[in-house]
């Protein structure tokens, strides 16, 4: 009877870590494709540089906004239902683009993706990290996280069914979408465990920097190096003459870098300490950001250098999450999951504007020596933070 319960709780724990694996994967997808879809149809228009970035800026917008608000309605009616309507939301946008050319509804469909893939994604990544047994947590957030790169690593390639109509590249994640929806509809739903009564959330919010600062920067970074590597990557491989197709295939190049690495550099990190590898990787990266420019046009030399970077920062975002997990209490959690999505929006936001007016006004290699110049700072702080508690000590070790 005892390993007939046992046998069952085993079975549900595993279809819901699948789908909503999966979720993660089409969301990925969809996020990978529209980012530099949308910049190249903007640039194809005449649209110049800074405004393209601007308008790409608004489906982190749209994030970061959903950010403040979000976790009520998670606590409220469950991780299922703000899946669902998240999918919903992500659809409907993204189909509607393709039947307006108006920058200014591009820029509100824009922010309705964004609203959907934060509430989609802030309760997949709750769920999963909430759920998952602590002995194992490390694996599934790297899992979560190989998940999102699969996904943004493939999207990007439908750039290349543009040829056959402008609406289908925007149909066919759609109807993925429509297909993980029908799985999450069998999904149990689930409340998360709500904070002590008379924490106030502000003090959850000023206690998760004060003990783990350095642990959100990495939200912040990546949110800065994957939206500047979709939004104004396309356009700086245009100026360089690089064809559509070649953009495409670097940016699957980026993402498969970050795939591969992924589950060692979580593995590494139980083993070694969470900080010696995240002041690694920001080190790697920063030398690989500064060397794409002078690759100029090599296309070999590029794929190096784009599976080297997405390698090594690709991890970012779960490596921070598992940090956090292993130096905050449990009931504060759902803060820094809440403060790291927040820091991914900021960092969304500055990538495509930033990278806009850099190659507008300063030049077209701005973009990779602005990143280059965040990883390696980061880098150096990661010098001066020493986390308190067990987790802290094994990581001075």
């Amino acid at each position: 009877m005892s390993s007939g319960v046992i046998s069952s709780d085993s079975i549900s724990f595993r279809y819901r870590l699948v789908t909503l694996l999966l979720v993660v994967v089409v969301a990925g997808m969809s996020q990978g494709l529209l980012l530099p879809l949308l910049s190249i149809m903007l640039e194809d228009a005449g649209v110049s540089p800074d405004m393209n970035g601007m308008n790409s800026a608004a489906m982190y917008i749209g994030i970061f906004c959903t950010m403040f608000f979000i976790e009520r309605p998670v606590v409220r009616f469950g991780y299922k239902k703000v899946i669902l309507a998240g999918i919903a939301l992500v659809t409907l946008a993204s189909i509607l683009f393709p039947f307006t050319h108006s920058l200014a509804v591009w820029f509100v469909l824009r922010l309705l993706v964004g609203v959907g893939d934060s509430a989609l994604h802030f309760a997949t990544q709750l769920w999963i990290v909430s759920s998952s047994p602590a002995h194992a947590r490390g694996k599934y957030i790297s899992l979560y996280g190989m998940s999102y790169g699969v996904g943004f690593s493939i999207g990007p390639l439908g750039i290349n069914l543009l040829p056959l109509g402008r609406a289908v590249p925007f149909l066919v994640p759609s109807l993925f979408f429509i297909t993980v929806l029908l799985l999450v509809l069998r999904m149990k739903n689930e409340l998360p465990e709500r904070a002590a009564k008379g924490a106030a959330k502000e003090n959850r919010f000023v206690t998760t920097y004060r003990a783990a600062w350095f642990v959100l920067i990495p939200g912040l970074l990546y949110g800065l190096m994957e939206a500047s590597m979709n939004s104004s990557f396309p356009l700086y491989g245009l100026r360089i003459e690089l064809s559509q197709h070649w953009i495409s295939l670097l940016l699957l190049a980026f993402g498969i870098g970050g795939l591969i690495l992924q589950l060692p550099l979580g593995i590494w990190s139980d083993r070694i300490g969470r900080k010696p590898v995240l002041i690694g990787c920001g080190v790697i990266g920063s030398l690989a950001f500064f060397a794409i420019p002078a690759a100029g046009s090599s296309v070999a030399l590029l794929f190096v250098l784009f599976a080297i970077a997405g390698g090594v920062v690709g991890s970012f975002f779960s490596l921070g999450l598992a940090y956090a997990a292993d130096i905050l209490p449990k009931s504060i959690l759902p803060a820094a999951n809440v403060i790291a999505s927040i820091h991914f929006s900021i960092g969304s936001i500055l990538g495509p504007t930033l990278g806009g007016l850099g190659m507008r006004y300063v030049s077209d290699n701005s973009i990779f020596l602005f990143l280059s110049a965040g990883f390696l700072a980061f880098a150096l702080l990661g010098f001066g933070f020493h986390p308190k508690g067990k987790a802290g000590a094994r990581e001075s070790a």
